[in-house]
């Protein structure tokens, strides 16, 4: 197998500001390099890999470039999805614009992974978001920096991207699988799988799993290798929505009247958290970026407590004292809906919103009308099923997992992307860690499969 030589150090203009230090980067002379083999040195290493086999589970954002990193070592890859097609969450993912990663410096980036920033930090440090975008560029696809600095390739949408990549996988000898559902593992350690000409069994020299969390089971994320997991003895943090939306007891005139509505140009406070945006009132509740911004909080304290109170400043950019000031004029003939649309500006769903949560005697009350504009109290709960949010946090706990993402008590054995116990914002920052942890993962395999090998020589 040869190995092409793509990688060059020149710095690109690309729309959206130059990727520094990255011109076009192939990820077969990245792993080359990474493996910390000179381009002069024979290939002899990787021949000697070529009778080794890897399979792969899942055809996602993870799957893939792990499966990339393999084939790009010599070693032959054949990867399984449960699913007819492949990248299904991940062209959902660009339906309305497919945002690959973020701008914001790197210190910036690897705080929004929380509690998980030591564990995802290293992964990132090898393939974030600079390498991402210059191996985006590898594809012919430019990438542009959006108002809100998130990044998007040109055209906004995945098709393209996923066209090309897999693509490049076929033509490095990666065979897909499709509608081969993993059932885990046989008495023998073979990996079981259903499949539409029935049982099938396979035994490879190593395995990567990255099958996803839980949510949005008909694309293929189901969880159900949870179990699986367990009874190999490796813990697993239970799967939760992420970046969900959450319930809210409306009341039946405000659930009909308001349904789909979006509420713009708010503030929302919990705790410490404070971040102005906006969200859309469903029949059930709330969902929509502001509250999925906040939603890990927001879940947590309704598990620790039954129930979370955001509070939503409906008048950002005006102060309680000059509400108080304009809803102290007298309003004559006109009625209070009128009224507060003419004094403040508050009119339709926030309006709506006040009604919902503030007592009527209030309303008569124009300081404490004021400060309810300002934090209006709304309880939340419970969150949205595991199956309709954007992600999933909970999985595959960290501390079952070496620096190279293999399980230490299943050697040959590496686990990436979602299926980790990691959770991220919405923003790029979660196809972002997956693919760094696919790239993490197929970098581990080469680097077992090698050791193994001289161990036997």
């Amino acid at each position: 197998m040869r190995l092409p030589d793509k990688f060059t150090t020149e710095s690109t203009h690309r729309p959206g500001g130059s990727v520094p230090g990255r011109c076009v980067l192939s990820v077969y002379s990245v792993v080359r390099r990474c493996l910390n083999y000179p381009f002069s040195y024979s290939l002899s290493i990787y021949n000697q890999c070529m009778d080794r086999s890897v399979a792969v589970i899942g055809g996602g954002p993870a799957g893939l470039m792990a499966a990339e990193v393999v084939s790009a070592g010599g070693v032959k890859v054949d990867l399984y999805d449960s699913m007819s097609s492949l990248g299904r969450k991940f062209l959902m993912a660009g339906k309305g614009g497919l945002n690959i990663t973020h701008s914001e410096s790197f210190e910036q980036f690897v705080s929004r992974y929380g509690e998980r920033r030591a564990e995802i930090e290293p992964l990132l440090k090898t393939f974030g978001p600079n390498e991402l975008r210059a191996w985006v560029h590898g594809f012919g696809i430019e990438t542009f920096v959006g108002t809100s600095g998130r990044v998007f390739p040109a055209g906004m949408k995945a098709s393209p991207l996923l066209r090309a990549w897999l693509k490049r996988l076929t033509d490095s000898g990666v065979t897909f699988h499709l509608r081969h559902k993993w059932k885990g593992w046989l008495p023998d350690k073979s990996l079981q799988f259903a499949t539409p000409a029935g049982e099938n069994a396979i035994k490879p020299d190593a395995t990567i799993l990255a099958l996803g969390g839980g949510s949005w089971s008909r694309l293929g994320s189901d969880g159900a290798w949870v179990p699986w997991l367990k009874q190999a003895g490796v813990r697993v943090e239970g799967l939760k929505p992420s970046n969900c939306g959450f319930d809210v007891n409306w009341s039946p005139h405000f659930r009909e009247r308001f349904d789909g509505h979006p509420v713009k140009s708010v503030v929302l406070l919990f705790d410490s958290f404070r971040q102005q945006g906006e969200f859309i009132v469903t029949k059930e509740g709330v969902e929509g970026s502001l509250i999925y911004a906040a939603s890990a909080r927001l879940r947590d304290e309704i598990s620790a407590k039954g129930k979370a109170i955001l509070l939503l400043d409906m008048a950002p950019d005006r102060s309680q004292e000059w509400l108080i000031e304009k809803l102290s004029k007298p309003r004559g003939a006109r009625t209070m809906a009128s009224h507060l649309e003419k004094a403040v500006g508050i009119k339709g769903v926030k309006a709506g919103l006040l009604r919902e949560f503030v007592a009527k005697e209030d309303f008569t009350n124009v300081e404490r009308l004021a400060a309810f504009i300002k934090a209006l109290p709304v309880p939340l709960i419970a969150p949205r099923p595991l199956d309709e949010a954007i992600s999933s946090a909970g999985g595959v706990m960290f501390t079952e997992l070496d620096e190279h993402l293999m399980i230490r008590s299943m050697p040959g054995v590496f686990c990436a992307g979602e299926m980790l116990d990691w959770e991220a914002p919405t923003g790029g920052y979660l196809i972002t860690a997956c693919i760094a942890s696919g790239y993490t993962a197929g970098m581990g395999v080469l680097k077992w499969l090698e050791m193994n090998d001289s161990t036997r020589r």
